[in-house]
């Protein structure tokens, strides 16, 4: 790159990461207050599941069909859609108080229960940020992205708390209140959508593609996409959304305490992901996603069967610190196999899949919880995941040292 275009890219990169952590925040925010705001609408922790399952089905759904046409769109055109249908969602859970209004918000928007990566953003997000670097240092980039998006995902999560504390210091309805995250929800969006209007020509692909969007790239791209989504459809048991339903019955714990938990767990999440590019450099990339997961996967297990809120929340934050470390490096793990012009393609396939696999979850863990306060829902979603980990390092462990493009 020249001097005027590299600077051009840095920018551009920095937007990008400006605009995840805006977003992480009011999914942090979100995430923690909706099942207690379905819950006070009167929905029941089945209804809750499904809401949360339409979410991600929709979130799938949406990101498959752009991974399709990606290599045929721009880049920022999609990114301001998806604004737009952000601030569509946000004024949809504002408005809609009725079950089937709301699964159907659900459904269409990107509302993200997850606070984590289930986003339609994402694969755009990620092919561009690719285009902006190269190397080792994609990795590097990747985790701050992440980190952006962890540590406010963190900061909204602890936030979650505050309108339940003005409620009643001011005497508000709780729900009342609460509504008011959604309306910062929408908010946000246009906020976003001003930073991806600035975006320049760096993050967009200077080759075209006829035909399949993956032509190239087919084998190893569904590979991943197929191990991804067993990852996922263990992460779909314990979508934060649900974990913070699970400790209200499990525990009897407010929002506000449950907030403050998940504002440490993001803390230890995002933080612990710089570390990942230290060791993807010694130790490669596939095996710094698998020694650092599976661990984290273990103490998932833990903390749905031990017998007291300390010990569950010490395994849920053991967990934190382990369980995103793999992120950063599955990201440029895939941007690095494939060519430049199918990243878009290649991140819309592996984690569209990602975000349909950890749909259907949420619906049998809301039935797990209406007959059992026992964290079920959290055991089969660690070993869920653990199998992925071993599954991946037995496929990919010999794979030599990539052509990061």
């Amino acid at each position: 790159m020249t001097g005027d275009r590299a600077s051009q890219a840095r920018a551009d990169a920095r937007r990008i990461v400006v605009a995840r952590a805006l977003r992480g925040f009011v999914d942090g925010l979100v995430s923690v207050l909706l099942a207690g705001y379905l819950t006070r609408l009167g929905f029941t922790p089945f209804e809750v599941g499904a809401i949360v399952t339409g979410t991600l089905f929709g979130s799938a759904a949406l990101t498959i069909a752009l991974g399709l046409a990606a290599h045929r769109v721009s880049r920022r055109p999609v990114l301001l859609g998806a604004s737009a249908l952000m601030l569509l969602t946000g004024i949809g859970f504002v408005s809609a108080t009725g079950f089937w209004p709301l699964l159907i918000v659900a459904v269409i928007g990107t509302l993200n229960p997850s606070a984590g990566d289930v986003s339609v953003f994402l694969p755009t997000e990620q092919a561009a940020l690719a285009q902006t670097v190269s190397g080792h240092e994609r990795t590097r980039l990747f985790a701050w992205y992440n980190i952006g998006g962890n540590v406010m995902g963190a900061l909204g999560s602890l936030a979650s708390g505050l309108p339940a504390v003005v409620a009643h210091a001011y005497g508000v309805d709780v729900l009342l209140a609460e509504r008011s995250g959604f309306v910062l929800y929408a908010l946000v969006a246009i906020v976003i959508a001003a930073f991806y209007l600035r975006l320049g020509s760096e993050v967009e692909t200077r080759e075209t593609v006829r035909g399949a969007p993956l032509a190239h790239s087919r084998r190893v791209v569904v590979r991943l996409a197929v191990l991804f989504s067993l990852d996922a459809f263990g992460g779909g048991f314990v979508v934060q959304s649900l974990l913070v339903l699970w400790l209200y019955q499990r525990f009897a714990l407010s929002v506000a305490v449950a907030g403050a938990i998940f504002f440490g767990a993001g803390l230890l999440s995002g933080l612990s992901q710089l570390v990942s590019p230290i060791l993807a450099a010694r130790i490669g990339l596939v095996r710094t996603m698998v020694y650092t997961h599976l661990p984290a996967n273990l103490f998932l297990v833990a903390a749905g069967l031990v017998p007291s809120l300390p010990l569950a929340v010490a395994c849920l934050l053991m967990r934190a610190a382990l369980s995103q470390m793999d992120v950063p490096a599955r990201q440029a793990f895939v941007m690095a196999v494939v060519r430049p012009e199918e990243r878009a393609a290649a991140a819309s396939v592996t984690n569209g899949p990602r975000s349909l696999a950890s749909a259907l979850p949420p619906l049998f863990a809301g039935a797990m919880l209406t007959y059992s306060t026992v964290g079920w829902p959290l055991v089969c979603g660690g070993v869920l995941k653990a199998l992925y980990d071993v599954l991946l390092l037995a496929q990919f462990r010999a794979v030599p040292a990539l052509d990061e493009r």
